[in-house]
């Protein structure tokens, strides 16, 4: 017996095309509400929404080609010439099966577009942390290695290792990894909510990430273990697209990472030190 009476696929790769067609805009009303419940009911199934949301809006961000006159009037003139074969697809030699009523699209077929949005995704990532990367220090070096994670993470089939929005699952799983964990406040009446966490591994250490969401926008929350016990304000460390905002507690140094805009991020570092405070 199907464990929901929505309508909707029950496996994993039937959501996750579910997921993309509630993000095209491709389902109708009530077939858009059945997954806005799915995804409200599963902390995994809102996490990967998130992340597709997040690429999504990459490649929105992405700068459109400049295509020069003289290249275009080449492409025209080979066209003309019939110098440029148009490739189809084959007819199919079979009837294909009625599709069910919430698929929206061939998944199956090749698409050029999406395979060149997957290599510039790819090198708008790696061209971020390279910023960091160029800088001399120590901080910057860890800052590039938590750039570099927070990128991996949006590619990543999930962005966190361990899915939960409950602190007391997912500091007992970093601990148990890693012999600690960091503060884990619950902020999602404030807008941020907890979806889970992960190990980071930067300069050869293993660290913990905490992952919070932030409406279409993922926070990666990299805790440093410290041992001078050295207290540091916000400092602002962004670059290459990216918000990152560093500070230290004493206990842990802390690395808050985003595409979110500067004043976004700088309010949920403001509420995540203030819910530290009051426990």
């Amino acid at each position: 017996m199907s464990a929901h009476n929505d309508g909707l696929p029950e496996d994993a790769a039937g959501m996750n095309l579910m997921l993309h067609a509630l993000i095209d805009g491709e389902l109708d009303a009530a077939a858009a509400m059945a997954v806005e419940r799915r995804i409200a009911a599963d902390p995994k199934l809102a996490a990967e929404h998130a992340r597709i949301m997040v690429l999504q809006g990459a490649v929105a961000r992405l700068p459109k080609p400049r295509v020069s006159d003289e290249f275009s009037a080449r492409i025209a003139a080979m066209a003309a010439s019939s110098r440029v074969e148009v490739l189809r697809p084959r007819a199919p030699t079979q009837a294909k099966s009625a599709r069910t009523w919430w698929s929206a699209r061939n998944f199956g077929s090749f698409d050029w577009r999406t395979m060149a949005a997957s290599i510039m995704i790819s090198a708008v990532l790696a061209s971020g942390a390279t910023q960091w990367a160029m800088q001399p220090s120590v901080a910057d070096s860890f800052a590039a290695g938590v750039a570099s994670g927070h990128q991996r993470s949006l590619l990543a089939t999930s962005p966190v290792d361990v899915v939960s929005s409950d602190r007391h699952t997912v500091k007992p799983w970093l601990d148990a990894r890693l012999g600690l964990s960091p503060p884990a406040p619950d902020m999602a009446k404030d807008g941020f909510a907890l979806i889970g966490g992960r190990v980071e591994v930067i300069g050869g250490r293993a660290v913990p990430a905490l992952v919070y969401r932030h409406r279409e926008h993922l926070i990666t929350l990299v805790a440093e273990p410290q041992n001078a016990g050295v207290v540091t304000d916000p400092v602002d460390l962004s670059e290459g697209g990216f918000s990152l905002v560093h500070w230290s507690d004493g206990a842990f140094s802390y690395w808050a990472i985003s595409d979110m805009e500067r004043p976004e991020i700088d309010d949920f570092v403001a509420r995540f030190r203030a819910a530290i405070v009051t426990g």
